[in-house]
């Protein structure tokens, strides 16, 4: 597919070319009946790209001054945005010039007379391909028909059905809708009922709506179901032959304390040579997940379709099904597990000096978790003894495994890498999935030992696969853009900031994460350190899956790849399959030429659904963040104001929940919102609130059903 993308964009940009209609280019590049569905898609992708509009009689041109293509933004109170592939100015479009576009659609708009100097508006002229064909909502009926509510409030209008479609479903349900039609100017949408998923406050449906609501299944099909029938729950002695055997070798797991898809192991010992040169030799154990999941199977069929397993509060959705996840390819306490393992030989200096990337079979001699070795290598607590007692076989490993992260640690920080140290939520539910109490989760050095360890291992295997130039899926975090560093340039310079030597104007070759380090060093500490941590990182490009190697701006790497999570990521478990492939030399020139022609969609395919993992994600944190605080109503707290717009300000609790203050809800001034300086200010007391300021707020209202979490300013007894 990305040889005849390549083509047909040097066919578009040609002087000569004129409008053509889909069959005129599928029978001029002679593409088989068969294929015409990858031509689709291939066209919908250059024109998600910026480089083709689709014109409403079906012909495909360049594009036009007027119109522009982009994925369609949708409110709740009905107008849109249009947000385009160059990262221009959104577009902005009425109510009444939507058309049936839906939120995430990918459509091509028409720009008006109106747009004229900074402010761009337009109508939907076509819309390119539909973000979703099915919506979760709440069954409602009338008499003569039912109706579906989204949960998505960015779609404003109902879903309607047929009565004799939905005789049986009862009201007040929530359900699964496949759309039969998006509706027009004169019609709502249509849609058939196509699952029932029980009523919002059933136990898990809330969350369970979400995750269809994406896309994301629970269940996995029969054939799939078939195949793991067929996986040994054992490792079967002919499946060791030919492996490292590291059976004796001291090897733990560590990781959080619930976690049941245990995919990597390591191992650490400290050599002192007779000249004082001190190696530290670190092997990190990564199960074998391609013994088990074939290519071409069901099985590695549905893992590319997943992309990633789903975390969603109390809910794991796996990539990979539990007899396997949690089950054989689990690195799990002393059984026997099969690994590919990278061996590395570790300096002083943090410098990888030899490695060794092998298949491998392991026993772990431990399963153990964050909190235990956190007090292990720091000693602050009044269990150390216990633990020392407990885990003392692993004890000195544990010591020397934290000095060798503390060298990685100094070595990836002298070259640039970057380090947002945000705080994660933690929610805890109880046995009927209500939300009892959410905390901040922050990372501690047992936590950042793992990362340590992790990263190094990422950055040998892509080191090693790109020098031998091999067929390879890289982790590329891209350069920001030149634009968005110059509007963060002048953000902190309000405060007395600035971005490399003096804050000037730098070109996008010229940022280096150094840069953006030390800015994060001088505010750690001060008020507004938070705020311009997130306005930092939002002004950089987002991590994604490529075929070729171009390195990660954040980590200030040249060679990264995800070698360490095959249980929960795609691209790891595909990697593996070609190392492997490699080792034992069976990487033929045939199946080099294989793995080129599919590795950039497998990249292409695996970004997208790591960004769908995540969305979902956020939508569950929020909506139980909202669940947590309806009881809460009328109580007071500390925040930090962690954004401010137009029409409100959003306060961040320490539990990192964050809520709303409108401005219409602050009494005693009319506020004026001041956008160079992130703060509203009083016309007449002057009064000001501003990003990283702290106040007091109550909790007004929040809705679970919304995602809204909305509070009010209050000084000592008086809101304000």
């Amino acid at each position: 597919m990305r040889e005849r993308k390549e083509a047909l964009l040097e066919f578009f940009e040609r002087k000569d070319y004129v409008p053509m209609k889909f069959r005129d280019i599928a029978s001029l590049f002679q593409v088989p009946k068969a294929e015409r569905g990858d031509l689709q898609i291939i066209l919908n992708d250059i024109i998600k790209d910026g480089k083709l509009i689709e014109m409403g009689d079906g012909r495909y041109s360049k594009p036009d001054a007027d119109l522009v293509t982009g994925i369609f933004m949708s409110t709740a109170k009905g107008f849109a945005f249009l947000r385009t592939a160059e990262d221009e100015e959104d577009v902005f479009i009425p109510a009444s010039e939507v058309s049936n576009a839906f939120d995430g659609d990918t459509v091509t708009v028409k720009l008006s007379a109106k747009s004229r100097g900074k402010s761009r508006e337009g109508k939907v002229v076509k819309v390119i391909e539909r973000a979703f064909t099915t919506v979760v909502g709440t069954f409602e009926k009338s008499r003569n028909f039912g109706f579906v509510v989204p949960d998505n409030t960015k779609i404003t209008c109902d879903i309607y059905i047929p009565k004799n479609a939905c005789k049986d479903v009862p009201k007040g349900v929530k359900v699964v809708v496949e759309l039969t039609s998006y509706g027009d100017a004169k019609f709502s949408p249509e849609g058939k009922i196509i699952e029932i998923l029980g009523f919002e406050n059933d136990k898990g449906v809330d969350i369970l709506s979400i995750a269809k609501a994406y896309g994301i299944e629970d269940e996995f099909p029969k054939e799939v179901c078939k195949e793991v029938k067929k996986v040994p729950a054992k490792v079967i002695k002919t499946s060791i032959k030919n492996r490292l055997d590291l059976r004796e070798m001291k090897i733990v797991t560590i990781d959080g304390e619930d976690a049941k898809d245990l995919d990597d192991a390591v191992s650490v010992t400290k050599e002192v040579k007779a000249d004082g040169e001190v190696i530290y030799h670190l092997g990190v154990h990564i199960a074998d997940v391609t013994n088990y999941v074939k290519e071409g199977s069901a099985l590695d069929k549905e893992a590319i379709k997943r992309g990633t397993s789903a975390y969603l509060v109390n809910k794991v959705i796996p990539m990979l099904p539990k007899e396997l996840s949690n089950g054989i390819c689990s690195l799990n306490e002393n059984v026997d597990r099969l690994t590919l393992s990278c061996l590395m030989d570790i300096n002083e200096k943090g410098e990888v000096i030899s490695h060794e990337i092998a298949e491998t079979v392991i026993r772990t001699a431990h399963r153990m978790n964050y909190s235990d070795v956190n007090v292990l290598i720091t000693g602050e607590s009044e269990r150390f003894n216990e633990l020392k007692e407990k885990y003392e076989d692993v004890y000195e490993m544990l010591i020397n495994a934290e000095e060798l992260a503390l060298i990685l640690r100094k070595c990836r920080h002298e070259r640039g890498s970057i380090d947002f140290d945000f705080p994660e939520a933690k929610i805890i539910v109880d046995d009927k999935g209500r939300v009892t109490d959410i905390k901040a989760y922050d990372r501690n050095e047992a936590t950042r030992l793992i990362e340590d360890f992790m990263l190094i291992a990422n950055e040998t295997v892509a080191e090693d696969s790109f020098w031998q130039e091999l067929p390879f899926i890289y982790r590329t975090h891209e350069n920001p853009d030149e634009e968005k560093i110059r509007e963060l340039s002048i953000f902190i310079n309000n405060f007395g900031y600035n971005i490399g030597k003096g804050g000037k104007k730098k070109t996008k070759t010229e940022i280096h994460p150094k840069d953006i380090q030390k800015l994060l060093s001088k505010i750690e500490g001060t008020p507004e350190e938070m705020l311009i941590n997130r306005m930092t990182l939002r002004s950089l490009k987002r991590a994604k899956y490529t075929t070729s190697c171009d390195g990660h701006f954040g980590l200030a790497a040249k060679y990264y790849c995800h070698f360490t999570s095959p249980i929960r990521r795609y691209p790891d478990l595909q990697i593996h399959r070609i190392i492997k492939e490699n080792l034992n030399g069976r990487l033929t020139d045939k199946r080099a030429t294989h793995y080129k022609a599919v590795l950039y969609d497998i990249a292409l395919r695996s970004s997208m659904m790591e960004r769908r993992a995540d969305e979902a994600e956020r939508e569950a944190d929020k909506m139980k963040a909202a669940e947590f605080m309806s009881h809460k109503i009328g109580e007071e707290f500390d925040g930090v104001i962690s954004g401010v717009t137009s029409w409100g300000i959003y306060v961040e609790l320490p539990n990192t929940v964050e809520g709303m203050v409108k401005i219409s809800s602050i009494r005693g001034d009319y506020y004026e919102f001041n956008a160079e300086r992130m703060e509203i200010v009083g016309e007449h007391t002057k009064k000001k609130f501003s990003l990283g300021q702290q106040v007091r707020v109550k909790v007004v209202e929040a809705s679970k059903q919304m995602r809204t979490i909305d509070f009010r300013i209050v000084e000592g007894e008086k809101d304000v």
